[in-house]
């Protein structure tokens, strides 16, 4: 069949490529040869024409694919973009891929599991219109949730660790929530955030406390949502997904469909911060090694949660992932890709680059990017903070005109 030539060109154009044009009638290893001496963003086309030709494209075009307008700020939920990280999976020879979840609309993969526990506490009954939606977290559920609460005309009371930074509190109390911050200590202790929630969603009147820990319409959010989006923005080529977890609804949402889509093919890691005992568990079945602590905000954990529990058997391995890496990561991201995520997303992604090694070359890593730095930035960027954590040395000097904070 004859082949339009600058129709083919003119396509191609639109979507900034180089195009080689070969032969049909030279030899095979012709076509081995160009192909090997062409560049990653070549197309081959094979035609009858009696010349080779070539155009480079250096200009980048956008491709237009705009989306139909949805409802109000629950319908703009999900479907953020799967970004390959281009150095890092030039580096290990496969392709590292980030859920950009910092592009949800309250800016954190949070959002959806704030949906799913309000919907839930609706379908159950358990909230009216006016009424308050309770909840202990480390900010970005908060967030989440405060958001979902302004545009159903919920109130918002949130208790959180006082160890959280000073920018998730105020964006808080800015989207209208009632903040608690109190003591950080053990889930056992019955003043925890979380315990302290509970007691006072039962002591007034249309309340709920939403219980994202243990909730598992946390969980099914990424059931409905998150896994089948990555399952679809790869047509089903995922050969790793890893994360690490703190409620543990992204990471077993994701979990169970991804194993199930792809007939358990899919390998699962759970990455942790130091101070969690999520690592020791997936390795030895223990939960007592809690040992240090981590600059990360809202993942670790001292216990199985409900979200997790039912799908600890199907993950494959555990990394554990050192602060030196994960800030480390921080600075790689902004200054080599130009992302500006946080201290957990950036944790993520060191996991997805080991789990690429351990799984060799060729393959699709996928991880998550919880949100943006923006959230962080009086501390990931701040000498004296950096300092106080002992991390500046981890911090590459080329990567140090980064650390513009006093």
């Amino acid at each position: 069949m004859w082949i339009d030539p600058d129709r083919i060109y003119r396509a191609l154009d639109s979507l900034a490529v180089e195009c080689t044009v070969l032969d049909l009638h030279r030899p095979a290893s012709h076509f081995s040869h160009t192909l090997l001496h062409s560049s990653p963003n070549a197309i081959m086309l094979r035609t009858g024409l009696s010349a080779v030709s070539k155009r480079s494209y250096a200009t980048f075009k956008p491709v237009i694919s705009a989306a139909k307008p949805v409802e109000g700020f629950v319908g703009a939920l999900g479907n953020t973009p799967l970004i390959r990280l281009n150095k890092l999976s030039e580096e290990t020879g496969s392709n590292i891929y980030a859920k950009a979840e910092f592009m949800n609309p309250g800016g954190s993969v949070k959002d959806r599991a704030a949906l799913y526990v309000v919907k839930d506490a609706e379908e159950k009954g358990l909230i009216k219109p006016g009424g308050t939606i309770i909840e202990g977290t480390a900010g970005n559920t908060g967030i989440g949730l405060a958001h979902v609460c302004r545009a159903k005309g919920y109130k918002c009371v949130i208790y959180m660790p006082n160890t959280q930074s000073q920018e998730k509190i105020d964006l808080l109390r800015m989207l209208g929530a009632e903040v608690y911050p109190v003591p950080a200590v053990a889930f056992d202790n019955p003043q925890n955030y979380n315990h302290q929630a509970a007691r006072h969603a039962e002591s007034i009147e249309n309340a709920v406390w939403t219980n994202q820990f243990d909730n598992i319409a946390n969980r099914q959010a990424h059931i409905e949502t998150t896994g089948p989006e990555i399952w679809q923005q790869l047509d089903g080529k995922v050969d790793g997904f890893t994360c690490a977890t703190g409620t543990g609804g992204t990471l077993a949402g994701v979990t169970r469909f991804l194993k199930e889509k792809s007939q358990g093919k899919t390998k699962v890691f759970l990455a942790d911060p130091p101070g969690s005992v999520l690592y020791s568990y997936i390795k030895n079945g223990l939960l007592n090694d809690r040992s240090g602590s981590s600059i990360t905000e809202g993942i670790g954990q001292g216990r199985v949660t409900d979200n997790l529990k039912p799908e600890i058997e199907l993950i494959d391995d555990a990394l554990k992932i050192p602060d030196e890496e994960s800030i480390k990561m921080i600075y790689r991201l902004l200054d080599e890709e130009g992302i500006y995520v946080g201290a957990s997303s950036a944790l993520n992604v060191v996991a997805a680059v080991e789990m690429a090694k351990k799984l060799g070359p060729g393959k699709n890593i996928v991880t998550i990017l919880c949100d943006g730095a923006y959230r962080y930035q009086s501390r990931l960027f701040s000498k004296k903070w950096i300092e106080s954590k002992g991390l500046t040395d981890a911090i590459p000097d080329h990567l140090k005109k980064y650390t513009t904070l006093d």
